[in-house]
């Protein structure tokens, strides 16, 4: 089966982002030659000497007008090796929520810096979102080498800057890979321009980078989304709770806990449609039955009994406020988190974070669009939750506006 890698993409504008997707989606023979034509049509019109690649993301028409990108564009392309989903996430300062929100799934972040400008206030920005989004993996592309004649001292030097920096951050497997977009070295194929580089080109790192331990596998979660009654006459006592597996691993025969309620029971088999199997685990759908009849319903999280998350109703939460209108103290909303809906309120802004410093302000007390800070929100009923370092799944909120059920903020539980 081949695995998937969920990728974003983040650099300042005019870094070659686009350019960059443009040319993996050309160089792995993943475009049509309709839309090929498309491009080369559109680049003679501009009065380009080349096919301006970057032409084959920017999606919006707003975006090919002003060669910029706006919104998350997501791409999908294979090699023989995985499958690949790309979010294409704008550089500038104005759309933090959308890089957010492209960030929020992926295994790996690709950090564009252009070899003639070296670390930029955006490199830091989206260094650091990669890192509070809990990223796994970072590669780091030098783009234009060719506009720096391919020298070794420029490459190595952004590679120096950028470690020093990042040794702030958790950021654990950072690889770096000097490349040019436009010419197509080392972004599919080795480059003959740069010898002195050994490593793989960027495509290699993707196809081989090792995702299989980003899932939690230690600590059992399961969100029901569904009760399964299918009351025919085959089924007449069937009763399953189906959903999607968000960490460890469930066994039949393996003794359960559910909350909030509390009940605990044995898992008495697990099935896939109509198969039946073993065991089930992060990220697989799945449907249980249980060995007693218990109260469950959608929103509940079975766990193990002897290794469960917190139930509280006063929640930490690092959020990323979204929505045009700012937010103050004691707003209400509907917080989102796995299947469960509840109602909250905004408690407490503790700081805010200048993203681009690092630092934190205090005696906050409202938050503006794409404004980052550590808040309090309080819940109606508990909620059972990890915190988004141990699981992203049961970690992560979205904050929706009661009156136009617009997702107005997204958050890391701390």
């Amino acid at each position: 089966m081949n695995q998937l890698l969920r990728f974003t993409t983040a650099g300042s504008v005019d870094d070659g982002k686009s350019t960059l997707i443009g040319r993996l989606l050309y160089d792995s023979k993943s475009i049509f030659e309709d839309q090929l034509e498309a491009v080369e049509a559109s680049s003679a019109k501009k009065g380009f000497d080349y096919v301006d690649l970057s032409l084959l993301t920017d999606g919006l028409k707003s975006e090919r007008e002003q060669g910029i990108t706006i919104d998350v564009a997501y791409r999908y392309f294979a090699t023989p090796k995985r499958k690949f989903i790309i979010a294409d996430t704008p550089g500038h300062i104005q759309y933090t929520r959308n890089m957010v929100t492209g960030a929020s799934t992926a295994n790996l972040a690709l950090i564009l810096i252009d070899a003639r400008k070296g670390l930029v206030e955006q490199t830091y920005r989206h260094s650091f979102i990669a890192s509070l989004l809990k990223i796994p993996h970072v590669i780091v592309c030098i783009n234009k080498m060719d506009l720096v004649e391919y020298q070794e001292e420029v490459f190595e030097k952004i590679v120096d800057d950028y470690k020093a920096f990042s040794s702030k951050l958790e950021i654990h497997d950072i690889q770096f890979v000097p490349i040019s977009a436009l010419a197509g070295d080392n972004v599919v194929n080795r480059s003959e321009n740069m010898d002195w580089y050994q490593g793989a080109t960027l495509l290699h790192m993707l196809e081989t980078v090792h995702i299989e331990s980003d899932h939690n596998h230690i600590d059992s979660r399961f969100p029901v989304q569904y009760v399964v009654r299918p009351q025919t006459q085959s089924h007449q006592d069937f009763r399953g709770y189906a959903g999607r597996i968000s960490g460890g691993i469930f066994r039949a025969g393996d003794d359960i806990l559910v909350l909030p309620s509390g009940f605990t029971s044995k898992i008495k088999s697990i099935q896939i449609g109509e198969e039946v199997i073993d065991q089930a685990f992060a990220p697989m759908s799945v449907t249980m039955t249980l060995e007693d009849e218990i109260d469950i319903s959608r929103g509940d999280i079975i766990a193990k009994p002897n290794n469960h998350p917190q139930s509280e109703q006063d929640v930490d939460v690092m959020l990323c406020w979204m929505n045009q209108r700012p937010v103050n103290l004691n707003t209400k909303f509907f917080v989102r988190h796995t299947t469960k809906e509840v109602k909250g309120v905004l408690k407490e802004i503790q700081y805010k974070l200048d993203i681009n410093s690092l630092q934190r302000v205090e005696n906050v007390d409202q938050l503006t669009m794409n404004e980052i800070a550590r808040v309090k929100i309080r819940t109606a009923q508990p909620l059972a939750f990890d915190s988004y370092r141990k699981n992203r799944i049961t970690g992560s909120i979205i904050l929706v506006d009661e009156g136009t059920n617009e997702t107005v903020a997204a958050g890391m539980i701390v």
